[in-house]
């Protein structure tokens, strides 16, 4: 009786995606298929390759991880590699996984060190070339790194374009805008410092169907926070924001000062101006003061339906007021009003003396309030023309669009949430009937209430 032929399969691994790599990656491919079929002992078992994948650990390495499992199933009796360095550089993982194969009876060869698993000597070869190899792969990403640092000190940018939403790259590596994607950046920012939260323009560009990097109509609040607050867009660049913990487990972490960074000015193509980038970074900073100042956890609370959301606040204690539904059996007697949150601190107990105010008058007040602008818009031209000159970048912006508004619309007949959003900081409630809005150019507007 002929004896059972070996089933033998090879692992074959390039570290990169590079060109010449590739080659290596398909001649490994073809030598070992030729050397299993050629053999007379040997039964081809089939040929498991990883390309593009770093060696350090095997969490990615799909067709390793497909070959441990077949080995599993009974499917291989021996494994031909090139090096310890081409099956693992993680000392840790190598003897874990040749252990594991040698209790199954599977004994794995590695023809540059000339080591066969099942051999008596092999296990302590192994462990000594395998630390070896380990080494070599933290010598490799510390030359890496050095390499990358030397280019952030020279102000050479590193930035993966296909994620990064109005940027190509050009055939020298260069950022180039992408003017189609540009627009949707143009109109993110916009339509932050017009009164938008992060929350409603990621939902809003849903609703329009607008794509993001990937071609999807899906945006996230904190992608477009992001956005909002990276310097790329106003042709500036912050290198090394994060770093490799790691290099096996390539664990990244923000940088906090534990390696140098590096700002370039003006280093490629802005799609934002900075003046108008610096109005979004303190447009963010006066609605965190502003959450924090008055204990609103959601920056952006407001929504089209109920725009007063943390913004009416209480002129005796300085707490916001919340929204109040009082019910009827007869509809017509349905009211929403609006009360002091520290009215009744507990249950029985009064706190605030503030009274209570309803729903449509707060509407009506912006719209007087609107209107009286509009009546007098010589005046507010005239104050915002002399805002212009401010050291302020938010309050410039504000005085030029404020004067857009006001000379582009007469007198408003009702509500306009958006004019709202982009006009409005707050409504102050005191006693007496009275009322003061405060409008986000520092003007404010008192009103009182019949």
């Amino acid at each position: 009786m002929q004896p059972r032929k070996k089933r033998v399969a090879a692992y074959c691994r390039v570290s990169t995606d590079q060109e010449e790599q590739l080659s290596s990656y398909e001649a490994q491919v073809n030598y070992y298929t030729n050397y299993i079929e050629k053999h007379p002992d040997y039964e081809f078992a089939g040929i498991y390759a990883d390309e593009g994948i770093s060696g350090t650990t095997t969490k990615k390495r799909e067709q390793f991880n497909r070959m441990i499992e077949d080995c599993k199933a009974g499917k291989i009796d021996m494994i031909i590699t090139k090096s310890i360095s081409r099956f693992a550089r993680n000392t840790l993982d190598c003897l874990n996984y040749v252990r594991q194969l040698k209790d199954l009876g599977i004994g794995v060869t590695f023809e540059k060190e000339n080591i066969f698993t099942l051999d008596s000597k092999g296990e302590v070869l192994l462990s000594i070339l395998s630390s070896l190899a380990q080494d070599e792969s933290r010598s490799i990403s510390e030359n890496s790194t050095w390499g990358i640092r030397r280019r952030f000190e020279q102000g050479k940018l590193h930035v993966n374009h296909t994620k990064f939403l109005g940027y190509d790259k050009d055939k020298n590596g260069n950022l180039v805008v992408n003017e189609k994607q540009a627009k949707i950046v143009r109109r993110i920012y916009k339509e932050f410092l017009d009164g938008k939260g992060a929350n409603r323009i990621a939902r809003d560009l849903e609703l329009s169907g607008v794509p993001n990097w990937n071609g999807k109509a899906k945006w996230y609040e904190g992608s477009i926070r992001k956005m909002l607050t990276n310097e790329k867009y106003k042709g500036d660049a912050l290198l090394q924001k994060t770093y490799t913990v790691d290099f096996l487990s390539k664990k990244r972490a923000d940088n906090n000062g534990e390696v140098p960074q590096y700002y370039v000015e003006d280093s490629h193509p802005a799609i934002i101006d900075k003046e108008m980038w610096e109005a979004v970074q303190l447009e963010m900073e006066r609605r965190r003061n502003f959450a924090l100042q008055y204990g609103i956890q959601k920056l952006e609370y407001a929504t089209t339906s109920n725009p007063f959301a943390g913004r009416v606040i209480c002129g005796s204690c300085g707490q916001i007021f919340g929204r109040k539904v009082w019910n009827s059996t007869d509809d017509r007697f349905r009211r929403i009003i609006w009360r002091c949150n520290g009215k009744y601190p507990a249950k029985g107990e009064k706190g605030c003396e503030s009274r209570h105010i309803d729903d449509v008058v707060l509407y009506q007040t912006f719209v007087n309030v609107f209107n009286m602008m509009a009546e007098n818009k010589d005046y507010f031209l005239d104050k915002w023309k002399g805002m212009r000159e401010s050291d302020s970048s938010l309050q410039r912006y504000k005085a030029k669009q404020f004067a857009k508004i006001i000379a582009d619309r007469g007198r408003i007949k009702e509500f306009d949430v958006e004019l709202y959003f982009a006009l409005t900081e707050k409504v102050v409630v005191h006693g007496e009937g009275r009322l003061m809005v405060v409008l986000l150019d520092g003007t404010e507007v008192e009103c009182t209430v019949e």
